[in-house]
């Protein structure tokens, strides 16, 4: 079983504008309301993959409502922790250039972690807990480490997709797959990343030093690394013009982990990852199945010296 968490869940309204008519009336040509977060995203395109997950973290309020109804509807199931305050609304305003407000989110109590904790204690060993994105203000920065660490007790295996603040806590648990990109990487060696080739010689130092089974650098549009044991693997991804860069690394987190459930090799789950987040990348809304599977083999894979 893979339970995703997603403390700080949103919905994100989308509004199109033509042009924006800054301190003056503007009307919208389309809005959108989506249920959001690094962790429901991943839920959603393991859906589309037909693998079944269970999304959790802190809902509140209507928009709280939403969220769960959203996944409902897309038979995914919710079990999630509901707190007093409503769940964040995030603006989404798209005109000649994409502009993002985020809320804060609700305020999360001790009672509230603590029953995060008891929700994860059902879990065991062989689960998969996938812990995304960021953390409400509320709730102290050491979390995801206090989380992996309670994981890792039960058997579970541990996904980590943060940045490195929220990262760093739970480098001392044992990592099943994190998912840095070069520039959160460049913070944890202390070196510029601008290369594949630097990728491949600070992520193989950044790996010796941590108990991490899987670790992917990503490299917006260069594409990917990742480092698996002695191995080391470079995806080149499929060509495509940008039309959505949220939730296309939620994406390729969905891809290996789908493919790591049906066993696939370890080439074929890293280009189902690829696939899966320029499916996202190359379109208005999250990968499809229909998208994964033309992308996929539009995917390059090649070894790399260690």
């Amino acid at each position: 079983m893979i339970l995703t968490v997603t403390l700080n869940p949103s919905v994100d309204y989308v509004v199109r504008v033509d042009k924006l008519n800054e301190g003056g009336l503007n009307r919208t040509n389309d809005t959108a309301f989506f249920a959001g977060g690094k962790g429901i995203n991943v839920s959603q395109v393991l859906k589309e993959l037909g693998i079944h997950s269970t999304a959790t973290g802190f809902t509140g309020g209507f928009s709280g409502h939403f969220i769960e109804q959203s996944l409902d509807d897309k038979e995914i199931t919710a079990d999630f922790i509901h707190v007093e305050e409503p769940s964040r609304i995030n603006i989404k305003l798209k005109t000649e250039q994409e502009t993002e407000i985020n809320a804060a989110g609700p305020a999360i109590s001790e009672t509230d972690v603590e029953a995060l904790f008891e929700l994860i204690g059902r879990y065991g060993e062989g689960d998969i807990l996938v812990l995304a994105g960021s953390i409400p203000e509320s709730v102290p920065k050491k979390l995801y480490g206090l989380l992996a660490k309670k994981a890792h007790d039960l058997g579970m295996k541990i996904v980590i997709d943060a940045e490195k603040s929220l990262l760093e806590p739970a480098l001392t648990t044992p990592l099943h797959f994190i998912k840095p990109n070069h520039k959160e990487l460049s913070g944890y060696v202390g070196e510029k990343i601008n290369t594949i080739e630097e990728a491949v010689k600070h992520g193989r130092q950044f790996y010796n030093h941590h108990d991490i089974e899987y670790l992917m650098i990503s490299m917006a549009e260069k594409g990917a690394i990742l480092i698996h044991r002695d191995e080391v693997y470079v995806a080149e991804p499929p060509a495509g013009n940008l039309v959505n860069s949220v939730g296309a690394g939620d994406s390729s987190v969905a891809g290996f982990l789908a493919g790591l459930e049906r066993d696939l090799t370890i080439n074929d789950a890293l280009a189902l990852s690829m696939a899966c987040g320029a499916s996202t990348a190359f379109s208005e809304g999250l990968a499809t199945i229909n998208d994964i599977q033309h992308y996929q083999p539009l995917v390059n894979i090649r070894r790399s010296e260690k």
